[in-house]
Parts: structure tokens; C-alpha cells; sequence
């Protein structure tokens, strides 16, 4: 059984659709990774789940229950939390303060400030700066320590290496692999296919709202790959 999965998702902002009946599975403990062009539809899939864009309560399943359509508090409280793309810290917020809101839907669990320090140690030093003073990079750990912080099962990624260089990027996909050794499962939308094959045992491409492709990455071969993320896939 997945511990999370779309089923048949259609997703629409006002009149028009931006996903045409996408099914994906996340099983327990492991990484599945969303890649496509821009405007595929990933960063929709995401916030479907999330809750931010309406869909039917039986497209989106988690621990086999329906949660289509609810609100976002209720499922971040239910054990799902999002890194959403450019991070989104509050700029009137000091680091520590802004970590400290992943605490707001009272899920208890292993993960505290002390945690998170641990994982991102150069953020302690720099624990009462403004959120938004810090680097990309730190940024990006804020982001992710705040998602933490509201001890989930799983973990949506959106567009982690964006704007990043690219020994930043490594730095924050190691300690995605760390994030899963303690059993939080996740979801990355990434742009950057080579990184998307080598962090995830199951990889789902998008084109133009629906699955164009999807399988483990030891299984599909680049030419499978650069056809159904350029659109031309037979």
C-alpha cells in the first residue's frame, strides 16, 4: 500500500485545466521525484496536495484515507508538509522564529529546534538574523528546518536547487538522503534530470499536465527520458 498517492488527479485553476488525470504513488521511507519543463504542471500536483489548489477528496489518498480538498492546516496536522519554491520565509522573522512556525499545527514528533540545528549547523550561529539576511543556501535550510519543525511523514520539495550553486545544491540534496534515512518520505520537484535520477527510486515526468513517463530511474533509459520531458515521446 503507498503511503501517499494521486489518483486520477484533474486539477483547474478557474476554467482551466493545469492537470489531466495524474496518478502517482510514494511509498514508505523513500523519495519519488517529479520532473518536466516549465508549466508541466509539477508545482500544481504539489499544491493540490497540500491543499492550496481544490480537487476531489478520492484523487488524493494518504495512509488510505481521502484527503482531496482539505484545508492546508488540516494536512500539514495530518502528517505532510511543503518546501514550497523560493522558500517563502517571513521577512520580519528571525531565523529561529521562523523555524519555530513549523511548530504551529502542534503535531508532536522528534523533530525540535535542537534537531534542526544539528542538521543545519550553520544556522544556530545565525539563529536570531532575519530569515531573509541569510544566503540562498541558508535560506533554502530554513525553509526545509521549518517544514521539519511540523514532524511529517511526508516531505514535498518544490524546486530545491533553484537560483542555487551548485555545491549548494549537493550540500541540500545530502541531507535530503539524511531526512529520509529517518523515515520521512518525499516528493522533489526538480528541473535538473540527472539530480532528479540519482536521489529517488521512482521518478514520474509531467508534460503538459499529465504523465508523460514514469518508472525507476535504473529502468528508463535517457532517450525515453529526453522524449517525454521535451514532448515528443511516441
Amino acid at each position: 500500500m503507498s503511503l501517499l498517492e494521486t489518483v486520477g488527479l484533474d486539477a483547474f485553476y478557474a476554467d482551466m485545466q493545469a492537470l489531466f488525470s495524474v496518478s502517482i504513488h510514494l511509498e514508505e521511507a523513500t523519495t519519488t521525484a517529479v520532473i518536466g519543463p516549465n508549466g508541466a504542471g509539477k508545482s500544481t500536483l504539489l499544491k493540490s496536495i497540500m491543499g492550496w489548489v481544490s480537487v476531489a477528496a478520492d484523487h488524493i489518498k494518504f495512509e488510505d484515507r481521502s484527503i482531496g480538498g482539505r484545508p492546508p492546516e488540516t494536512i500539514v496536522a495530518s502528517g505532510i508538509a511543503m518546501v514550497p519554491e523560493g522558500r517563502r520565509l517571513f521577512p520580519s522573522l528571525s531565523v529561529e522564529e521562523n523555524l519555530l512556525m513549523g511548530q504551529e499545527s502542534g503535531r508532536k514528533g522528534a523533530w525540535n529546534l535542537r534537531r534542526v540545528y544539528d542538521l543545519f549547523p550553520d544556522l544556530e550561529s545565525r539563529r536570531q538574523s532575519p530569515g531573509t539576511n541569510l544566503s540562498g543556501g541558508q535560506q533554502q535550510m530554513v525553509a526545509i528546518g521549518r517544514a521539519l519543525m511540523s514532524n511529517p511523514r511526508v516531505l514535498l520539495c518544490d524546486e530545491l536547487s533553484l537560483g542555487l550553486a551548485p555545491t549548494i545544491v549537493n550540500g541540500i540534496y545530502e541531507t535530503l538522503a539524511d531526512i529520509q534515512a529517518e523515515g520521512v518520505s518525499i516528493i522533489v520537484v526538480e528541473q535538473d534530470i540527472q539530480r532528479a535520477l540519482a536521489a529517488a527510486s521512482q521518478v514520474y515526468c509531467l508534460q503538459e499536465g499529465r504523465v508523460a513517463l514514469s518508472g525507476g530511474p535504473a529502468d528508463l533509459s535517457f532517450e525515453q527520458i529526453s522524449a517525454a520531458y521535451f514532448g515528443n515521446a511516441p
